[in-house]
């Protein structure tokens, strides 16, 4: 693929992030680390990304690192996460409006196992699809693909081999650009720390 298919590759690796990328709700500790190519991101206590179901609650606070897109595109990052409290996340989101958004992620669980997921929230309710994964520090790749108003979200344990986590349709979407890119979240309490890397958002398919 040549550059000029890519919407945005490598942004850690200078001294500041690239002015297309923006913040939403951002971290008060949040760093670049060029050497690596990496965004180390330590998330405030009680922030998250949930509406309604189940568990009642309506919360839009986590951090997000976006740009806009146009179009079909290949969303991607590798996570290295240490977390410390239940439900610590770090990973890839598409967001159109507070009631119509997507995140992957690993979700942490002290006792084990973790979550490997995805939410995917429409008409303001979220519903949650996971499987299992080993507890405690480690290193995840993601991705999303969207073609139309669908996704496609896919993990890996190299970058090289992925699976299918799920395949969702955002119903507030219908061809526009969207907001994508990286999110972290501790809804439960602060310590947790995550760097991702290999971040980029290529040209799609269509």
């Amino acid at each position: 693929m040549t550059a000029a298919q890519a919407f945005l590759r490598d942004p850690f690796a200078g001294p500041d992030l690239p002015p297309r990328l923006r913040w939403r709700c951002p971290p008060s500790r949040w760093s670049l680390l060029p050497e690596q190519g990496a965004l180390r991101i330590e998330p405030g206590p009680a922030t998250d990304y949930w509406q309604r179901t189940h568990y009642g609650f309506q919360t839009d606070n986590g951090h997000f690192l976006h740009c806009r897109v146009e179009g079909d595109f290949v969303l991607a990052v590798r996570v290295r996460f240490r977390p410390v409290h239940q439900y610590d996340q770090a990973g890839l989101m598409v967001r159109i409006s507070p009631d119509c958004w997507l995140k992957a992620s690993v979700e942490h669980e002290p006792n084990g196992p973790s979550r490997l997921g995805c939410v995917v929230t429409n008409f303001g309710y979220s519903d949650w699809s996971t499987c299992d994964y080993p507890s405690g520090p480690g290193e995840i790749w993601l991705r999303v693909r969207r073609e139309g108003d669908d996704y496609l979200i896919e993990s890996s344990q190299d970058g090289r081999a992925w699976s299918q986590l799920r395949v969702a349709h955002l119903h507030e979407g219908r061809g526009a650009a969207v907001e994508c890119g990286l999110y972290a979240c501790s809804p439960k309490g602060a310590g947790f720390v995550a760097e991702l890397s290999d971040f980029s958002i290529e040209k799609g398919q269509g």
